[in-house]
C-alpha cells in the first residue's frame, strides 16, 4: 500500500512534535511542565511547516537537478578540506598563529567558497564530468534522450502505434498508472461515447504492449490529493525529467509554462508530410471552391489543403495542377497551385504568382488574393 503525501507529511509533523517535547521537557529547567510542554509542542510545529515548505520548494527540482546539488556539495567539501590542509601547512611551517576566533572566520569562508565552487561547477559540466583513477575511468554517460510520458487524449490516436513500431520510442514509453485506471473507470461509464473513447484507448495500450522491442514501462507516483490528471502528469514529469506527449492542443500552453517539453503529435505528422516542390505537378481532386473567383480547393492524401488557381470549373474533377508555392502555417501546410487544365492569361498568372511569392509591382494589393 502506497504512502499519501498528506500521510507523510502529518507523520512529520506528530514526529517533530513528540521529539522536541521530549527534549525540552527533558533539558529544559523544570522538566515536565507545562509550558515546557507547550514550547516543545510549538517547536515542533514550526519545525513540521518549516519540513513541508521545504518539500513544496523543492517540488520544482527534478531528481537529477539534486543529485547533481549533492554530488556538487560533496567535492566542495572535499576541495575546503584539501586547502584548509594546505593552509594549515603553512601555518605551522612558517609558525603563524591565529586567534581561534579568525580561524574559524577563515575557515567558514574558505569551506563556503569551496562548496559554492564545486556546486556550480558541477552544474554547469554535468554532462561533460567523468571520474579517472590510475588504470580505470568512471565516465558518465550522456543520455540526450528522455522518457516520454504518454497523455490521456493520445492514447485515442491509432497513429501513435505507428510511431511506437518505427522504433523512435524504444524504452523511452512511460505510460502514468492513474491514466489507466481512469480509463478502467470510464470503460465502464454509462455514457455511450466516453465507454467507446475508453475502450479504444485501453485497446491502444494493448497493442503498444504487444510491440516488439518497445519496452512500454508503467509508474505507480500518483498524487491523490490533485484531481486535475495535466497537473499529476507533469509533476511525473519534473520527478523523472521527462518529456509529455499529447494530441490535447488546449493543454499544451497550460503545461508549457511549467517548463516541460511538450510533443504534439499534429506537429510532429505536419513536420513529417511530403515536402512539394516549386514547378511540381500534383493530381488534385476539386470538392470545393475557394474565396476568390475560380479557385478550387482540394486536399491531399496526408490532409495538406491545396489551393488551384482556376480548378472552380472542375469542381468534383480530378485534374493535374502546377506547384506554384508552398506556404506553412500554424495549422499545418498550404499548396498553391495553377490548374493545368485552365486557359488562363498570362496576366492572370502573374497575378497570382505575384500573390504568393510578393514580388511585382501589385505584391501588396494582392496578398489577400488566396485567404480562406
Amino acid at each position: 500500500m502506497s504512502l499519501t503525501l498528506p500521510f507523510i507529511r502529518t507523520f512529520f509533523v506528530l514526529l517533530s512534535v513528540l521529539w522536541l517535547t521530549a527534549y525540552t521537557t527533558t533539558t529544559l529547567h523544570g522538566g515536565y511542565t507545562i509550558v515546557n510542554v507547550l514550547v516543545g509542542v510549538i517547536a515542533g510545529l514550526a519545525w513540521g511547516l518549516v519540513l513541508i515548505s521545504l518539500e513544496i520548494l523543492f517540488k520544482r527540482f527534478s531528481l537529477r537537478a539534486f543529485n547533481t546539488a549533492i554530488l556538487g556539495l560533496f567535492l566542495g567539501y572535499l576541495m575546503g578540506e584539501a586547502i584548509m590542509l594546505v593552509f594549515s601547512s603553512l601555518m605551522s611551517a612558517n609558525a603563524l598563529s591565529l586567534t581561534p576566533e579568525v580561524l574559524t572566520t577563515i575557515k567558514t569562508v574558505i569551506f563556503s567558497l569551496s562548496v559554492y565552487l564545486g556546486m556550480v561547477l558541477i552544474a554547469t559540466s554535468s554532462e561533460d564530468m567523468y571520474v579517472s583513477i590510475p588504470f580505470v575511468k568512471f565516465k558518465t554517460l550522456n543520455h540526450a534522450k528522455k522518457d516520454i510520458l504518454i497523455e490521456g487524449s493520445i492514447l485515442t490516436d491509432s497513429r501513435l502505434i505507428d510511431l511506437a513500431t518505427s522504433g523512435l520510442l524504444d524504452r523511452s514509453l512511460v505510460l502514468p498508472r492513474f491514466i489507466l485506471k481512469e480509463l478502467n473507470i470510464l470503460a465502464e461509464s454509462s455514457d455511450e461515447a466516453l465507454k467507446q473513447k475508453a475502450r479504444r484507448s485501453l485497446d491502444v495500450i494493448k497493442k503498444l504492449e504487444e510491440v516488439p522491442h518497445l519496452e512500454m514501462r508503467y509508474v505507480e507516483t500518483d498524487f491523490p490529493d490533485v484531481k486535475d490528471s495535466m497537473t499529476k502528469l507533469t509533476r511525473i514529469a519534473k520527478i523523472l525529467d521527462a518529456n509529455i506527449m499529447t494530441a490535447d492542443m488546449n493543454r499544451i500552453q497550460q503545461s508549457s509554462m511549467e517548463g516541460l517539453r511538450i510533443i504534439n503529435i499534429h506537429t510532429l505528422s505536419n513536420a513529417l508530410k511530403p515536402i512539394t516542390h516549386n514547378g511540381e505537378f500534383i493530381m488534385i481532386k476539386i470538392q470545393r471552391y475557394g474565396k476568390e473567383a475560380k479557385q478550387g480547393v482540394g486536399y491531399l492524401e496526408d490532409g495538406t489543403m491545396v489551393v488551384v488557381n482556376g480548378g472552380a470549373d472542375f469542381l468534383g474533377e480530378t485534374i493535374k495542377a502546377q506547384v506554384l508555392s508552398v506556404k506553412h502555417t500554424a495549422s499545418g501546410r498550404m499548396i498553391f497551385c495553377n490548374a493545368v487544365d485552365a486557359e488562363l492569361p498570362l496576366g492572370g498568372y502573374q497575378e497570382f504568382a505575384g500573390s504568393l511569392t510578393g514580388h511585382g509591382d501589385d505584391a501588396a494589393a494582392h496578398k489577400s488574393y488566396f485567404a480562406l
